[in-house]
């Protein structure tokens, strides 16, 4: 197993793997979105769940509304999966974010996050009142839970509301795609990211530390892990139809970065 830390009261190993190419969000283009999904069926998906674990991460991180994603996590679960799921909730596909939470604790969620989009929705419109409904229903469910944000603004002022246990905290302000403005990423944003994460005294999931593919794996690890807090942990989508054994590799990598040797 790669190395753990204590995260909400759960361990969780440092690297995650994430879901965004199982549901062909390439953050590239169309073509690679279909690309994508084609290539990650049902089986597809919990054979990359499967050595993920053999690869020795323990926890992994979809979507509550890709309906073939959520019922591979959802059939993975119940089959005895021993991956623990944090899942990314938004609400679009429920009666609301109470009866998405309700649903991810019957799927078997350990932890939950509320999408980065609607954070940054409710952050815009100063809604400090419906983010505290919503985490008020995760904690009656003995839910830990956290939002997602694009921005660094965005994760400061739920942080001055001290309501949410963790943050999910975006390497690249894209928070662009979900005001309708195409996807947007500049070098230039990391260095803030990860001073907010720093700021921050709770603890973080590091996301699209890559620039969803733009930057190579080697350098976005050693930079993430150098940047981090030491009880953080990052979060990574894995595309296997690039290379089979890219799970096996990102491992490796994390485990030499993490152990001050020399990444392969």
């Amino acid at each position: 197993m790669l190395p753990t830390v204590d995260f909400c009261g759960l361990q969780v190993t440092r690297l995650i793997i994430g879901a965004n190419p199982f549901g062909g969000f390439s953050h590239q283009n169309a073509e690679r979105d279909a690309e994508m999904v084609a290539y990650h069926t049902p089986e597809r998906i919990r054979e990359t769940w499967d050595r993920a674990w053999a690869a020795g991460i323990n926890t992994m991180i979809t979507n509550n509304e890709t309906p073939h994603v959520l019922e591979a996590t959802r059939a993975y679960l119940a089959d005895g999966g021993p991956l623990q799921w944090i899942g990314q909730l938004a609400h679009r596909s429920y009666g609301g974010m109470q009866e998405a939470l309700d649903v991810a604790v019957e799927i078997g969620a350990k932890a939950a996050y509320f999408h980065g989009g609607l954070v940054d929705g409710l952050y815009a419109d100063g809604d400090d009142q419906t983010l505290g409904e919503w985490v008020a229903h995760a904690r009656s469910l003995n839910l830990p839970v956290g939002v997602a944000g694009h921005a660094p603004r965005v994760h400061d002022w739920v942080d001055s509301l001290d309501l949410v246990d963790f943050h999910v905290v975006c390497f690249f302000n894209c928070g662009s795609l979900h005001a309708g403005q195409g996807d947007r990423f500049r070098l230039a944003d990391i260095g803030p990211a990860t001073e907010c994460i720093r700021r921050l005294s709770k603890p973080c999931i590091g996301y699209k530390i890559m620039g969803s593919g733009r930057i190579d794996p080697v350098m976005a690890f050693e930079y993430a892990f150098e940047n981090i807090k030491p009880a953080d942990v990052v979060n990574v989508g894995m595309h296997r139809g690039d290379k089979d054994d890219m799970v096996e590799e990102n491992v490796a990598t994390v485990r030499a970065v993490l152990e001050g040797g020399e990444p392969a």
